[in-house]
């Protein structure tokens, strides 16, 4: 049972503008009327019952399908593989790349996540650091919040920093990893649910995952559990765990895209399922290929070619081959996929996409536009992040930007508790190994 009428009275609410979104024949604003008129929990059901019943409108024109075997047919063209001839040496300095981008990105982002890029660009006028002129945001950024939110958010300052904190972001990953030395490229959704039972704090999970997770406690089974009561089924909780499935399928972007669909499967759907699939995919593709714009049109070939994401990611390069610059492009970026929630998958998709472009291959670059432009910062951070560090290397990252980290990351994994950010990419590296195809 879920606990309490306001919950549901909440959860309903979003459903609503899922529904709308996903294309369905739905009057926003009387349904919401509705739901916040219900007296109790039968009234509320009997909405949800209707929700559940609408169908699509006849002008949607989107195709975005669950089905893997549907995502595959309605694809632009058949996804391309690169031949990845690396040593090992070479292999894992890509992995620990990725691993210390990774953190980076979402340790440079995590401070101010949920602010908006208008309140971010204030604080860094403030101290006179728009744009950043080392890694990580200074303390001084920070001197307007509560001292008790100013504590927390010290180990993620410049001068605070000194190591990866915890953070969900980073735990999936690691969660993935331990998931892959487990069970190989064979693994099933239920295996996903499995591990999130067993090693995944339900009080650390958030929006699509927390619902999908009560799902499970609830009985229910995949694809079920992305579906029911879970109005976050198109937000990036699925995006954000895409990565260990790149870093395993160097070159093959079809690989790491169909393990990413099982992953997804368990907490979402159509555009929160091609989220995952199409990072997986660039992470693969960026052992190869070090020109963003080429990435990205690889990538999209992954995912359904008439479906938001495409559009929006498609949208973007677009802009880029307008010559727009910067400030220009993230403002049109925003205004266009305002509409979503801050920690959508599409407009957040759209921001990693356009980091990555506009920063022309620099690290430093990446990350801060894709923290500075708002809405989901340390998920993007650590996405961009986490692309361009295997695109460039360990041995290529900025020294100032990785060293503060210390080759350490907390978890709130059960029983990790802090660990060698080395030894993860050792470990990826014999996932690799063992599993070549």
């Amino acid at each position: 049972m879920l606990a309490s009428v306001d919950e549901i009275r909440e959860l309903l609410e979003l459903e609503v503008l899922e529904r709308f979104e996903e294309g369905f024949n739905v009057d926003v604003k009387l349904l919401k009327e509705q739901i916040r008129a219900a007296r109790n929990v039968e009234e509320l059901n009997e909405i949800y019952e209707r929700l559940q019943g609408a169908e699509l409108r006849e002008d949607y024109p989107y195709r975005e399908p669950n089905d893997g075997r549907e995502i595959i047919a309605e694809r632009p063209a058949t996804p391309t593989s690169f031949h990845v001839d690396l040593d090992e040496r070479s292999l894992l300095d890509k992995l620990l790349g990725a691993w210390l981008g990774r953190c980076s990105g979402c340790m440079l982002g995590k401070p101010v996540e949920g602010w908006s890029r208008e309140r971010i660009t204030k604080a860094l006028e403030r101290i006179g650091e728009n744009p950043l002129k080392g890694p990580y945001i200074p303390f001084a950024a920070f001197s307007d919040l509560a001292p008790e939110h100013r504590k927390w958010v010290y180990p993620l300052t410049r001068e605070g920093i000194r190591r990866a904190e915890r953070d969900d972001d980073l735990d999936y990953t690691l969660l993935n990893l331990a998931l892959y030395e487990l069970k190989g490229p064979g693994f099933t959704t239920s295996d996903v649910a499995s591990a999130w039972l067993t090693m995944l704090p339900y009080n650390l999970t958030y929006t699509a995952e927390r619902a999908a997770y009560r799902n499970l406690v609830l009985g229910l089974k995949p694809p079920e559990t992305a579906v029911y009561l879970n109005p976050y089924r198109e937000w990036i909780g699925a995006q954000i765990r895409s990565d260990l499935w790149g870093y395993v399928s160097p070159g093959n972007p079809e690989r790491a895209s169909m393990l990413a669909y099982k992953d997804a499967r368990l907490s979402h759907v159509k555009n929160g399922i091609y989220g995952e699939m199409f990072f997986a995919a660039a992470l693969a593709l960026a052992y190869k290929l070090d020109e963003p714009v080429s990435l990205i049109n690889e990538a999209l070939k992954v995912i359904p070619k008439n479906c938001r994401l495409a559009e929006a990611i498609s949208y973007v390069v677009s802009l880029y081959r307008e010559g727009i610059d910067w400030g220009e492009a993230i403002k049109d970026i925003l205004a266009r996929y305002g509409a979503y929630h801050s920690v959508h998958t599409i407009n957040n998709a759209a921001i990693v996409a356009a980091a990555l472009i506009w920063s022309e291959g620099n690290f430093a670059k990446a990350i801060g536009y894709a923290v500075t432009a708002g809405l989901d910062t340390d998920c993007n951070g650590a996405t961009t992040g986490s692309i361009m560090g295997l695109m460039l290397g360990a041995s290529n990252l900025p020294h100032d930007w990785v060293k503060p980290l210390n080759d350490r990351l907390a978890t709130a994994l059960s029983g990790l508790g802090e660990l060698s950010i080395r030894e993860l990419a050792e470990r990826t590296l014999k996932c690799l190994l063992l599993y070549p195809e």
